[in-house]
């Protein structure tokens, strides 16, 4: 089974904390990486080693292909959410449709994926 990490996890996981679901995933081997979490990750405040760090993830995990394919479905789905009163934004609009279509669990932080899986078939780990 595929994960997609949202960047939420990520900035956490590489300040140093321990997140036992993300180590069992990537023990695993089940990590494939949204574009634009590596993106949010990297725009933040970062170190040398953070960079690095991201850097290392680039080598060892896949990148969910995004074709315009994908993008359409990104848009339809912010379509589709709006029309139910939840608006989503562009990256977290992508982040659950990189997990979409693959079937993948996302792992995150971030409380609007719990609204958009209320909407979709999105497979969700809720992190604390």
């Amino acid at each position: 089974m595929d994960v997609i990490v949202d960047s939420s996890v990520w900035v956490d996981a590489l300040a140093g904390e321990t997140i036992a679901e993300l180590e069992r995933a990537i023990a695993d081997n089940a990590i494939v990486l949204s574009p634009l979490v590596i993106a949010e990750v990297l725009s933040g405040e970062t170190t040398p080693r953070t960079r690095e760090a991201v850097g290392q993830l680039l080598q060892d995990y896949p990148l969910h292909e995004t074709p315009l394919g994908h993008w359409m479905e990104v848009g339809e789905l912010r379509r589709l959410l709006r029309a139910k009163g939840v608006n989503v934004t562009i990256p977290d609009a992508h982040i659950a449709q990189c997990a979409l279509d693959r079937d993948a669990v996302l792992y995150t932080r971030d409380d609007i994926f719990v609204l958009i899986a209320k909407h979709t078939s999105l497979r969700l780990t809720r992190l604390r």
